[in-house]
């Protein structure tokens, strides 16, 4: 039996051995009349409990004599038991499978299995073993058959694994009272023709016009598009005003052109090489947009406004997909977090989980398969992360590239990685339209009363190989031989409906025509391919002219009564007492002779971009304290636990602060405030690593998203990565954020990489990065940020280099600043091993050096280094000097750039590292050796 909530747990295992028979027939009683029965007893019932009986106290061999109802207690308790085996279990009989190939005959469905024949159940109650079924049910023995037919037909249910009783009881009602399933009415079931139809004749009109051409086609999956409609329109009617939708290649084309609209006469151009960008109408349309490479036709996105069920607007997105499938997933949940959070008021955002849904449509290979996917269900119920429920779909063909299901994962359902995050699965028949239309209503519906996500198997085949040129007969001949004789579902529909009277053979060929000539007038709006040139795929000019100078300098009287204000808490607000001091001696820094840390700068830098009406959303593993505890951005009362922001309680702020912890994941989190940025472009979103080394394990959302989505997409950023990098004797995963790897990646002015020496610099540049948000000249940013240099004095500021100036890209260093006659080696660095040259430094002793320190690598400043090195008439040489191994670090990339800056023939040259395949030294001593030698080779003669 379930034990019940709250309090009753000791009392509830008493009620079974020797009770059992007794609580059988009270939980009879309790369905005719609740008030004959003992008070204690009712209060189980009440909560929705029903009696489980564990097979070990059934013996279906008794021989009792029956109780006074006319039943024996061990009938019941066998009834009881197989009647919560097809609830369980059902699911493994269930024809859900259209090709009939991987069915399973369970023989416990069988009532001789528990020792009872159609007879003894027909002697029980109907209700006892289902109380929700309809009162058509008379007895048991129809009551049995109802629960096997409702739980094995084309749709059937697992939903054990949610630990929740008032979900699991929800569910439990749902699907034996019949409302699941209830019966479409005409109109809806011709209009679901006419879909299916839609559907089919559009691939099957690429298929013929474009003849050996790529689309990942929808055909054996076609109910997928009905599955959406169902959706979409159901939860506009719950309050839903954006939905966003992410999803692989696979049925992609038929998606955008059904879904959102996507005009016919656009995707054919696209295939056609036409331009297509005119052939796109102004209504209804808020954000087509292509970057300059472009994409493949079936990784584009789309963003429109469009009618749900003729009645209400709603915003649909379709989120670009690279071919890394379910990395998208992750981004359209911050599409949607943006879209349900109001940034307008001070505090954390007040988010509304009912204005935004997000859809992702997985693959049956990837959702097992891609560990992104549980990263990403994981952020579904975490505060910072959660939308509301997400609707999953896993458009399950049941095969991969070329990989069956018995070589792609160690579980029988593709869908059994959701059970662990306690997620109901329906799997559905997709050659049944009715029944994908009741899944999706009732996926919807959880949603909404819930607010948790729902998971679609959609199970259908895969019509042709994994694209429309790949042959699948070599490798999955027995598969293929079924499908090629296999009906499609529009075909298999329509005899359905004929055979039933519903529609004649007139009407069907109305919808066919209606369908072909509307394929056939859009293909003649398309230009022909010879008519056109294919235009030259450079950035805009706006991109290409990179940054304009901003002034990013705070008055010191604003800057001053802000870090007042950042030091007042409630009164009965305890701080920690170490960390109370810590705070109180910023009291002062902006004083004449006061200096400003790192932390504090940031701090200053969130709370002046916040009086500017700038929203700011700040994420990471630890970025609540920071991982070196140098932001102590929320405190917690060291008596009660309760947190508290300064940055919530300004007085001049306008927009939200938005900051949490992350889970342990780069990927999903990075991917998701990614998400989150391009929804909201007004607001300065910062992810930030706990070790800049662990950002490699997001490397798929840099490469395909963060670095490339404006070129491909036109897909605008201005995300914010602030990765952790120094080598101080830490270790080869506790030094390197793989700072070649973003430069190897930089062109096109596609994002800012910049390795920051001084808290003013750091200041000025989130302040600039705000002023850029919502412009055309925005990208992301990415920073690497300080370690053991976030407390050092020589990277603390005057409080006048915060109200004067703007971000440097280039600074001298100010212990030297020989006499440009004089110098006669420039050495050039960024980052922590400026600092290390700097404590190094004498005036004195290094008087023939200038040390310039290279604070933004890319864009490489080269005009203004070639008027810096236009100074120095005596230059004899340049070095470059890194603390990263040579193959590592910025050396590779800056080397050609200041060789073309210098221009005189001077050519510069390396210190620092050998080349090494790890990024770091593991010991801490030799590490040490290391670091002497390279600062000392950089400023001895």
């Amino acid at each position: 039996m379930k034990k019940p909530a709250g309090g009753q747990e000791a009392a509830w295992p008493d009620l079974f051995g020797p009770n059992l028979g007794y609580v059988v027939e009270m939980y009879e009683k309790y369905q005719e009349d609740p008030e004959s029965i003992d008070p204690e007893i009712r209060g189980y019932f009440d909560q929705g409990f029903i009696p489980e009986i564990p097979q070990s106290t059934i013996s279906v061999a008794s021989t009792q004599s029956t109780g006074a109802q006319g039943y024996s207690p061990d009938k019941v308790a066998a009834a009881l038991m197989m009647a919560e085996h097809i609830r369980a279990y059902g699911h493994l009989s269930a024809d859900v499978f259209p090709l009939k190939n991987m069915s399973y005959s369970d023989p416990r469905m069988d009532e001789k299995e528990w020792g009872l024949t159609a007879g003894d159940l027909a002697q029980i109650p109907a209700k006892l073993i289902s109380p929700n079924a309809p009162d058509s049910v008379k007895n048991g023995a129809d009551a049995m058959e109802h629960l096997k037919k409702v739980y094995t037909n084309t749709i059937s249910f697992q939903f054990h694994h949610v630990h929740d009783i008032e979900e699991k009881n929800w569910l439990r009602r749902k699907i034996e009272n019949g409302s699941v399933s209830t019966p479409l009415h005409v109109r809806k079931k011709t209009s679901l023709l006419k879909r299916l139809t839609e559907t089919e004749e559009f691939e099957r009109y690429l298929h013929r016009t474009f003849v050996g051409q790529k689309r990942f086609s929808i055909e054996g999956l076609e109910t997928m598009v009905p599955l959406l409609d169902e959706v979409i329109a159901e939860s506009v009617h719950d309050g839903v005003e954006t939905v966003n939708i992410g999803m692989a290649h696979r049925g992609r084309l038929n998606v955008l052109a059904h879904v959102l609209g996507k005009p016919y006469e656009m995707i054919f151009a696209e295939f056609q090489h036409a331009p297509n960008k005119e052939l796109v109408p102004s209504e209804g349309s808020i954000g087509i947009n292509y970057g300059w490479t472009g994409d493949v036709k079936y990784h584009l996105g789309l963003d429109r406004q469009i009618k749900s069920d003729n009645t209400k607007r709603v915003r649909v997105t379709l989120a670009n997909n690279p071919s890394h499938l379910e990395f998208a997933g992750a981004v359209v949940e911050g599409f949607t977090r943006a879209a349900q959070d109001d940034r307008e008021a001070p505090g954390y955002p007040e988010q509304t989980p009912a204005k935004a849904l997000a859809i992702l449509i997985h693959g049956d290979a990837a959702f097992p398969g891609q560990g992104i996917v549980a990263e990403t269900l994981n952020l579904s119920r975490l505060s910072g992360y959660n939308t509301g429920g997400t609707i999953h779909v896993i458009a399950n063909n049941t095969i991969g590239f070329t990989t069956e299901s018995s070589d792609s994962r160690s579980t029988r359902y593709a869908s059994d990685l959701a059970k662990g995050y306690e997620i109901p699965i329906l799997h559905v028949n997709a050659d049944d339209p009715e029944a994908v239309v009741a899944a999706a209503r009732l996926a919807a519906e959880y949603r909404t009363v819930f607010g948790k996500d729902f998971l679609i198997d959609l199970i259908g085949y895969r019509r042709y190989g994994h694209n429309e040129m790949d042959e699948p007969m070599t490798t999955n001949p027995q598969m293929y031989k079924l499908i090629r004789q296999h009906p499609t579902t529009c075909t298999l529909y329509a005899e359905y409906l004929l055979k039933e009277g519903i529609m004649d053979t007139a009407k069907k060929e109305e919808i066919d025509k209606a369908v072909a000539d509307k394929l056939s007038a859009a293909y003649e709006k398309v230009p022909a391919e010879s008519t056109h040139e294919m235009e030259e795929t450079n950035p805009p000019e706006i991109i290409e002219n990179g940054l304009p100078q901003i002034d990013t300098s705070v008055k010191i009287d604003r800057l001053k009564k802000i870090n007042e204000d950042l030091l007042i808490w409630p009164a009965d607000f305890k701080v920690f007492g170490k960390l109370d001091k810590i705070l109180k001696r910023r009291q002062g820094a902006f004083d004449e002779n006061g200096k400003v840390d790192w932390g504090l700068a940031e701090t200053m830098a969130y709370a002046t971009i916040l009086a500017d009406g700038t929203p700011v959303r700040l994420s990471g593993q630890d970025s609540e304290r920071g991982t070196f505890a140098q932001r102590n951005i929320v405190l917690h009362d060291s008596e009660t636990g309760r947190q508290f922001s300064p940055l919530h309680t300004l007085p001049d702020a306008k927009a939200s602060f938005d900051v949490h912890n992350s889970p342990l994941s780069e990927a999903a989190v990075l991917g998701f405030e990614y998400g989150y940025n391009v929804f909201s472009p007004e607001t300065l979103v910062l992810w930030e690593a706990q070790y800049g080394d662990f950002a490699n394990a997001a490397q798929v959302i840099f490469d395909q998203f963060i670095a490339a989505g404006r070129a491909k997409w036109g897909q605008k950023s201005g995300l914010v990565m602030l990765l952790p990098h120094s080598y101080e004797g830490q270790g080869p995963e506790h030094s390197s954020a793989r700072f070649e790897r973003f430069l190897s990646l930089a062109a096109e002015n596609n994002w800012t990489v910049a390795n920051l020496t001084t808290a003013a610099q750091y200041f000025h540049i989130l302040r600039r990065q705000a002023a850029i948000l919502n412009q055309e000249t925005v990208r992301p940013l990415v920073l690497m940020t300080p370690k053991s240099l976030l407390r050092h004095p020589l990277v603390a500021s005057n409080p006048e280099e915060f109200s004067k100036g703007s971000f440097q890209a280039i600074i001298r260093e100010p212990k030297l600043n020989t006499e440009p006659s004089k110098v006669e080696r420039v050495v050039m660095c960024t980052g922590k091993v400026a600092v290390d040259l700097s404590e190094k430094a004498d005036a004195e002793k290094q008087d023939f050096i200038e040390v310039l320190r290279i604070e933004e690598i890319y864009p490489f400043p080269l005009e203004e280094l070639r008027e810096k090195l236009a100074n120095f008439e005596n230059l004899k040489e340049i070095v470059w000097v890194q603390e990263e191994p040579k193959n590592m670090g910025a050396w590779t990339f800056v080397e050609p750039r200041i060789n073309e800056a210098a221009g005189n023939g001077l050519q510069v040259r390396y210190i620092g590292r050998r080349r090494r395949s790890s990024p770091a030294e593991g010991d801490p001593v030799i590490h040490k050796m290391e670091q002497a030698r390279i600062i000392e080779e950089a400023l001895t003669k």
